[in-house]
């Protein structure tokens, strides 16, 4: 009987309809990190006959302009693109705010972030506006008649070209316009659901609560006092008059959202969102002969794996010199992806390189903990290996990523602005003598590898369901075409409340009119 399940899910799978023909489709992705999640899925794409055009920054830093599975259009935008070490100079701020109170630290970071994000958004509306001002490039796009939209809606190019274009649309996305794309599509009690950048967990006493709902409240006043005027002008040149950035976004028909709950808290959601979480994953290949030969060296102590992802390049110097004094003083062979400068306290168990195949380090039976900056796509990879992780969280959702592995008893997580020596040795020792975080990582692994379908297949599948229909329409609530207050019924409470205050005044004047009359008759009578 084992044997006979997967056959029949084999059966459905040919007999289910698949897309007329191979369909065109249109992908705008996000640079970095996050292009590793699109480009795997555009890869299987490809191979079931899709044609994908992918329109991208001249100025890219990892998305290639040559490839053979989609055809490369450059935008005609940001010619000054942001350049890498950016995230370098922002991280020094980040460091000092740490510095700060634990609850007054997130919110010096969000101030650093809404800075950000404020000149960012008004850099791709403009681009969006250079892009729909020119004729030949828009003509270009028309007459391609591509029958999906793809992107991730981290940068907002591709969902205004989506409705621009009236394609049906696809996301592949966590992050949106300034936090957590749940707080765009679902309900999001903050008694219960931290919000992006608190650094807090779904079990909060009050003074948790009442710093969610600070930060929720600061979300609003950042995405409607800093992020949508920036559309502003966009939206009066080029689109319907009463357009807005958030209609535009749940306008979307699939929301492909890069977690689980596995890893995330349990939180409301929609049926339009599909959960792809860890979907990059995939079983850990062989090792170039020279990083295997290391590997092998470490015999019964294995290694130890550090990378802080592909934005920030280096540490303050005296912090990657504690990292690598700690290190020398391991049993362990150490692998560490590090930018800039050798330290001089570097000892002979630890091996630096530019890069490194995480994927495939973190698979390998020799691999003992993984030192990480947080990242989303480190994190999974951790959890699909089932590696326990030290935290190094440096920007960004990498403090709420490593919280949540650290809450479930998978991490232990440390501050860079006050690392030292001692505290570096002493979390990765206890990471690596503590049986708790190899047993608990495990068993978030197996939770997350007990599916169904693969992750990638439930994504592939939406993207052409979308395709097979034409939108997914009927999937989207009626909440999103309501206004605030009768989505929160405030409405309906303020009739109420009349009704209620009505009925009281009534009653009290017709209890003080009855007793007069009955004081007035005694008083006669007397």
């Amino acid at each position: 009987m084992s044997n006979i399940f997967p056959v029949l899910l084999a059966l459905l799978g040919f007999l289910s309809p698949g897309p007329a023909g191979c369909s065109r489709i249109l992908v705008v992705p996000v640079d970095g990190s996050h292009w590793i999640n699109m480009e795997v899925i555009l890869k299987e794409l490809h191979s079931r006959g899709h044609l994908l055009t992918v329109l991208h920054s001249p100025h890219s830093w990892y998305i290639p302009t040559n490839a053979s599975f989609y055809t490369s259009i450059t935008m005609p935008m940001l010619e000054d693109g942001t350049k890498k070490n950016f995230y370098n100079r922002i991280l020094v701020d980040v460091i000092e705010c740490r510095k700060s109170t634990n609850f007054l630290k997130t919110f010096c970071q969000q101030r650093i972030i809404t800075k950000m994000l404020s000149a960012g958004h008004g850099l791709l509306a403009a681009a969006v506006g250079k892009m729909l001002d020119d004729l030949v490039f828009v003509r270009k796009l028309q007459d391609a008649k591509f029958d999906l939209m793809l992107t991730d809606p981290g940068l907002t190019v591709g969902v205004l070209l989506g409705k621009y274009l009236k394609l049906p649309m696809v996301f592949n996305v966590r992050w949106i316009n300034n936090g957590e794309s749940h707080f765009v599509t679902s309900p999001s009690p903050v008694s219960f659901v931290p919000v992006s950048g608190s650094e807090l967990h779904d079990q909060m006493d009050f003074q948790g609560r009442l710093k969610n709902m600070l930060h929720y409240l600061y979300s609003v006043i950042e995405l409607y006092f800093y992020i949508n005027p920036k559309y502003s002008d966009l939206f009066q040149r080029h689109f319907p008059p009463g357009t807005d950035l958030l209609s535009l976004e749940r306008a979307a028909d699939i929301w492909l959202v890069r977690s689980n709950f596995v890893f995330e808290f349990p939180r409301p959601t929609m049926p339009n969102v599909v959960y792809i979480g860890g979907f990059q994953c995939k079983k850990a290949r062989p090792l170039p002969t020279d990083l295997e030969a290391f590997m092998q060296s470490s015999g019964e102590h294995g290694v130890v794996v550090m990378s802080l992802g592909t934005l920030v390049s280096a540490l303050p110097r005296e912090v990657t010199e504690a990292i690598a004094a700690a290190f020398a003083q391991l049993p362990q062979k150490v692998i560490w992806r590090i930018k800039g400068e050798k330290p001089s306290s570097l000892g002979n168990n630890t091996l630096l390189v530019d890069w490194l195949p995480q994927n495939d380090l973190l698979g390998h039976s020799k691999t003992r903990a993984f030192v990480a900056h947080g990242g989303t796509n480190g994190m999974y990879e951790a959890i699909y290996h089932g590696v326990p992780v030290v935290g190094l969280p440096l920007l960004f959702d990498q403090f709420d990523n490593v919280l949540r592995l650290k809450v479930r008893g998978a991490a232990r997580v440390l501050e860079a602005e006050s690392l030292n020596q001692e505290d570096f040795l002493e979390a990765i020792k206890d990471i690596l003598e503590t049986p708790s975080y190899r047993d608990n990582i495990r068993r978030l692994s197996r939770l997350h590898n007990d599916n169904l379908m693969s992750p990638l297949d439930e994504a592939i599948f939406w993207i052409e369901y979308v395709l097979r229909h034409q939108g997914a329409p009927h999937l989207q609530p009626a909440s999103y075409s309501l206004a605030w207050y009768s989505y929160l019924c405030l409405d309906v409470l303020l009739v109420l409340a009349a009704v209620i205050i009505a009925f009281i005044w009534t009653s009290v004047f017709i209890c003080k009119t009855f007793c007069c009359r009955r004081l007035r008759r005694k008083i006669k009578s007397e």
